[in-house]
């Protein structure tokens, strides 16, 4: 670790890879000889324009993306999509079903029922949110215009371990887990995420939309919510979110130099089972979710003492260790170790997971 760096277990914004915050760093007053910053010049001048093309190309050949849908550089992050995604799909019957599996998904609901019917398909808030429903408890209506999930549930640490089988268009938030496994674009109409996790720094939400659901937005939708002028202006109706997008297109290719998805995908789940390994070890740690709803970004768990849980946060935090506390509106302890938290990171967390149990 640098001597400056601490190990950075934000769940977002999250922490980014050493190796482009030092290139960043590099090109910050004067990119490719340009004279001057990123941040400084037009969205419109060719040396952008470059990166601009670079960066989506780059994403569309890592995940995938069939040229049936349009990538779109946003902003608003995932909360704008909630409202964004109701008022461009769900005109199709007027009706959506939503799966509610935690914070985010209810909010995506509650602004959703401003545009039609919406109806909760199911919910795991019986159990607090500590599970992901199974294919057979979703009770989703034959008339919908789609169904909405949220791929991870960063505040009580569970993720989608499959992909909803219905007979309907499907919306998901994949904020949390974007760029870590392969997607099959096929499958959904619209997938979008808030950049501030695996992708860049805040400010940018990347869209993923199947162009046959572009244009059908609600009358009264205005324009900088309507996918289809915003697939018209190739992400440009305004000024787009310039140094996120650049930011991003560094991230892609950090990801190629780390060997690509694949790997990336493995080291996901590699990281993940050090700490669920403690926890499951553990006769003081308890994980908050259950065990084949596991998130591999978000390690959620506690002590089951709130006091303790404190020390425990600020022991870490000592000896550079930070951002390990739980969501406010749950507590305990939450690990975010998405793409750029290195095993080191893992590890060091791990060790000292286990000798402040035994001094507990």
């Amino acid at each position: 670790m640098s001597e400056k760096r601490i190990y950075n277990f934000a769940a977002g914004p999250s922490t980014l890879p050493l190796e482009v915050l030092e290139q960043a760093k590099e090109e910050l007053i004067n990119y490719g000889g340009s004279g001057m910053s990123v941040m400084e010049m037009s969205h419109r001048s060719k040396l952008f324009l470059s990166i601009f093309e670079q960066t989506k190309s780059d994403l569309r050949r890592i995940l995938n993306v069939p040229e049936t849908h349009e990538i779109l550089f946003l902003q608003g992050g995932a909360t704008l999509q909630f409202a964004m995604t109701a008022m461009n799909l769900i005109t199709a019957t007027g009706k959506a079903d939503y799966v509610l599996t935690g914070s985010f998904a209810t909010k995506a609901y509650d602004e959703a029922k401003k545009y039609g019917d919406v109806a909760v398909a199911a919910s795991s808030k019986d159990r607090n949110h500590s599970y992901i429903p199974a294919q057979s408890e979703l009770n989703v209506r034959d008339d919908i215009s789609y169904l909405y999930y949220t791929a991870n549930n960063t505040i009580y640490g569970t993720e989608w371990k499959y992909v909803p089988q219905v007979n309907a268009p499907l919306v998901c938030d994949m904020s949390s887990d974007i760029l870590t496994q392969p997607i099959d674009f096929e499958k959904y109409s619209v997938v979008f995420a808030g950049a501030q996790k695996n992708m860049s720094p805040a400010g940018l939400t990347v869209v993923f939309i199947n162009k046959d659901y572009a244009g059908h937005a609600l009358p009264y939708t205005p324009v900088m919510l309507d996918y289809a002028a915003m697939i018209k202006g190739d992400s440009m109706h305004n000024t787009p979110p310039c140094w996120c997008i650049y930011m991003l297109g560094l991230v892609l290719k950090w990801m190629d130099a780390q060997g690509g998805l694949s790997v990336i995908e493995q080291r996901k789940k590699e990281k993940a089972k050090i700490l669920y390994d403690v926890i499951d070890a553990s006769s003081l740690y308890k994980g908050c979710a259950e065990k084949d709803s596991r998130s591999d970004m978000n390690v959620t768990f506690v002590t089951g003492d709130p006091e303790m849980d404190k020390r425990f946060i600020a022991g870490a935090k000592e000896i550079g260790i930070e951002n390990v506390n739980g969501h406010r509106s749950v507590g305990g302890m939450r690990a975010s170790i998405y793409n750029a938290m290195s095993f080191e990171g893992v590890r060091a967390l791990a060790e000292y997971m286990k000798d402040f149990e035994k001094k507990a």
